[in-house]
């Protein structure tokens, strides 16, 4: 049996795909991180931990003829899920009717699982040892200013910007940013006829991105080459058949994925 239990089902190959592209379009409206991220993978549902280096110190040590890897450890992929149901009289129904199956709450729950994942990319999840881009320890901290007046935005990306200059982190650099401060931006900056945003947006030739998962009054830059940090991916999302019970499908969308941060020198995060 596959690892989504798929052949368990009474669900028509046909059903399956409409499911399928229902849970990759919503999850793509609602995932930012792998907008920037370099991807690895998908690796396949079997890989249960990669490696993470801390390419700073990283190095092959050797006492008398036994050699280790410092700067090195090996860390799980968590499993990301959000489960749901089709009754089984809306699939009767729809196969009466010829009209295709509403499939609602498949978009609602890719959505859901798309936001975890980002969550787990800014914030992580520290008690189990994952490191998110705002949590990660020995990431720049950079004092926000009032984005919402004069060029306090521009003027503080360009700080996280000459940081990253300074440190050796070259480009690309993305920006996430929460609603809020996103919406700030959207104004014309005195003196200039330009939107603030717009000016951001330049400086970081266009990889800027609005991100739900940061709440508000967040935002973090990020030296996003691969070098860098990247997102492994080992079972892509997809959704995956639990069981029939009371005649009606419980289905649950699964993925499995880890951010690895190479060179912490390579986040800022703008904090008040």
């Amino acid at each position: 049996m596959s690892y989504l239990s798929r052949e368990s089902s009474s669900l028509s190959n046909e059903l399956w795909s409409q499911i399928d592209s229902t849970v990759v379009k919503s999850a793509r409206s609602v995932l930012t991180g792998r907008r920037f991220l370099h991807l690895v993978g998908p690796l396949g549902a079997g890989t249960q931990a990669v490696p993470v280096d801390d390419a700073d110190s990283l190095k092959e040590t050797d006492a008398g003829g036994l050699k280790t890897v410092s700067g090195r450890k090996f860390i799980q992929l968590p499993i990301l899920y959000e489960d749901f149901k089709l009754l089984a009289r809306d699939l009767e129904s729809a196969d009466q009717s010829g009209l295709p199956v509403d499939l609602s709450k498949a978009a609602r729950a890719a959505q859901n699982c798309a936001l975890k994942e980002d969550k787990l990319i800014f914030f992580g999840k520290p008690e189990f040892g994952y490191d998110g881009l705002l949590t990660v320890e020995g990431a720049r901290k950079i004092p926000k200013k009032d984005w919402s007046t004069g060029e306090n935005a521009f003027t503080d990306i360009a700080s996280g910007i000459t940081y990253f200059a300074e440190a050796g982190i070259n480009p690309p650099y993305a920006l996430a940013v929460s609603p809020d401060l996103y919406l700030q931006m959207e104004r014309l900056q005195p003196g200039t006829g330009l939107l603030e945003i717009d000016r951001v947006s330049k400086m970081l030739d266009g990889h800027l991105y609005l991100a739900r998962a940061l709440g508000q009054k967040k935002a973090v830059l990020a030296g996003c080459d691969a070098i860098n940090m990247d997102l492994v991916v080992g079972q892509d999302m997809a959704a995956a058949y639990l069981e029939q019970t009371d005649m009606n499908h419980s289905l649950r969308v699964v993925e499995s994925v880890l951010l690895r941060i190479k060179r912490k020198e390579a986040v800022a995060v703008f904090e008040e």
